[in-house]
């Protein structure tokens, strides 16, 4: 029987001390250069491991990381506790509800951003040389394990590149959102299949049958009821004004060992079920923003960075790294996915303009490629050169999605937003403190002006943008905006409110400068520009002190003048 000793848990604790610490500071570092910290961890991983410490100082590494089974099992399972918290935040963030009920756009674009990076990868892999096949006679099952890697998406990745893009409260980040969704969602269902079959060696007709019966069943439960009680509990434990976050946060890391446990035993991976526990606790409408950041804080702050840095210890990436095979995962990975997700808005009719972001946001890898590389890689599924492949090609595709997505929205025709903007449209102080009637309180205003719906219309177009997602972003920021088919043009209406509303924003502070955005049901991109603007002016500390400093509605007027003037001026 082995035991721990004294020198195990001081190297343990040197280990982590030694990962988290320049993990999460290169981190920082990274993110400063708006980049994803996961190549920051990875890379941590990489300088102390076999490729650069062990190959210039093998003793050090040893003495830090050394062989022993105990020493590197007590690592390994923090790395493991990583990814199955990773998985638990993923789903957290996907608001099922509100993908389906966005169902027609999104779930087109979700089918074909799966099934075309499946079909273009699969037949790519079929040619791929012997030598990179632990068995070239199972060919067939390696190209649809491959095909199915590289049909992953990075929802995180996307997530975040929608945010400092200020589009993740327009309607096209909606859309791009509610696809990624459900594609994660049938993405890893079809990964965990083919990940079966794979460690079998072949493809049984009856045990699909059986498999794919029992994984429908766990997911018609868990998305029903499941999600149905899993939203009650959190409720009763808001009702009762238990400790929070602390609360939910244990009730929902007991769900996801629940459904790991459930999906581990009826032969899938316990990835899969921490995965699905996410997406049933997100649907919670109780849940606030402020739980969903602490846990999502606590996932990425501590968990992930040893998660990812303990990659490059494993495996000597130089010794590895073979250029025509990190070449070939990521061209015909990244140009599946464009296919996808390009001919799924081209098939909904969304505007020409707005294909192109959405193909382009489904490109990315990133994190989740690298879950489902090292899952294959610790299975003996794969060879060491195609787990570096795959590793390089979810950075890259990671690193490009910013920069491309910001090039494909540029390329859109340039508005200003006091076009659509006037002092009559403002309120210099809301009377309301709740959410629903401040909105009403804007509708009403906007219903006032030449040409316009009635309040009652306006509103119901509002409160359902709402309930399907919220607007508020941080900083006391909301942006309410709906889209309505009898409106001739744009419209923006602004309210101040001095104590703040409650808007469930995600750094959990009242809402202050609340934008109420309306646009023609066909607005050509015109909605997500000015969200941009006002998210981008509204950004400035200066800004935000200056208005809630303003006598009346003729200074906050001059003040959003000049701003807006401002931003303009630096756009071109």
């Amino acid at each position: 029987m082995h035991h721990l000793n004294d020198q195990n848990i001081l190297i343990f604790l040197i280990q982590v001390l030694i990962l988290l610490a320049c993990a999460r500071g290169l981190g920082e570092l990274f993110h400063l250069w708006r980049q994803p910290p996961m190549i920051a961890e990875i890379l941590v991983g990489v300088v102390l491991g076999p490729t650069i410490l062990g190959r210039f100082y093998p003793t050090l590494q040893l003495a830090i990381f050394p062989l022993d089974p105990i020493q590197q099992t007590m690592l390994e399972t923090v790395a493991w506790l990583g990814v199955f918290f990773l998985l638990l935040e993923a789903g957290l963030e996907i608001d099922f509800a509100s993908a389906w009920r966005h169902k027609g756009d999104a779930l087109t674009i979700a089918l074909t951003g799966v099934v075309i990076p499946i079909l273009v990868s699969f037949l790519a892999c079929l040619f791929l040389p012997d030598q990179y096949l632990i068995n070239p006679d199972q060919r067939v099952i390696f190209s649809l394990f491959m095909a199915t890697v590289m049909a992953i998406t990075a929802m995180p990745v996307v997530s975040r590149v929608l945010y400092d893009l200020s589009l993740s409260k327009t309607d096209l980040g909606f859309l791009i959102m509610s696809a990624h969704s459900i594609n994660d969602i049938l993405g890893w269902l079809i990964f965990t299949l083919v990940l079966v079959f794979f460690s079998t060696g072949t493809i049984l007709i009856g045990k699909i049958l059986a498999l794919s019966l029992m994984v429908l069943v766990f997911l018609m439960v868990a998305l029903t009821i499941g999600r149905h009680l899993t939203g009650r509990t959190i409720m009763f434990i808001k009702k009762k004004a238990m400790p929070e976050p602390s609360t939910s946060l244990t009730f929902i890391c007991l769900l996801g060992l629940f459904c790991g446990m459930i999906t581990q035993k009826i032969g899938i991976h316990a990835l899969f079920g921490f995965f699905i526990a996410g997406v049933m606790a997100g649907g919670a409408k109780a849940l606030s923003e402020k739980t969903r950041q602490v846990i999502s804080q606590m996932v990425f702050a501590i968990f992930v960075p040893l998660f990812f840095a303990s990659i490059g210890l494993r495996i000597d990436f130089f010794k590895n790294f073979d250029l025509f095979l990190v070449l070939f995962l990521t061209v015909f990975s990244i140009v599946g996915k464009f296919l996808g997700g390009y001919v799924g808005a081209s098939i909904s009719k969304n505007w020409r303009d707005d294909r192109l972001a959405i193909a382009v946001a489904h490109t990315p890898g990133g994190m989740m490629e690298v879950v489902v590389g090292i899952l294959a890689f610790e299975s003996g599924l794969i060879t060491e050169p195609v787990f570096v492949a795959i590793i390089f090609g979810a950075i890259s595709s990671s690193i490009i999605v910013g920069p491309w997505l910001n090039y494909s929205l540029s390329r859109k025709k340039e508005v200003s937003i006091l076009d659509y903007f006037s002092k009559r449209t403002i309120i210099g102080q809301l009377k309301s403190q709740q959410k629903s009637v401040a909105i009403v309180e804007l509708c009403d205003l906007a219903s006032m002006q030449g040409a316009m719906p009635s309040t009652e219309e306006i509103t119901k177009a509002v409160f359902h943008r709402e309930e399907s997602m919220g607007t508020a972003i941080e900083e006391g920021i909301a942006l309410p905006h709906a889209r309505l088919a009898s409106l001739q043009r744009p419209i923006v209406v602004f309210g101040r409110s001095l104590n703040g509303i409650d808007w469930d924003s995600p750094d959990g502070k009242p809402a202050q400068f609340i934008f109420l955005l309306l646009t023609p049901e066909k607005d050509e991109g015109i909605q997500i520009q000015i969200l941009r603007a006002i998210a981008t002016v509204m950004s400035d500390v200066q800004t935000r002190k200056d208005i809630l400093n303003a006598q009346d509605v003729e200074e906050v007027w001059t003040i959003l003048q000049k701003d807006f003037n401002l931003f303009r001026v630096k756009r071109k």
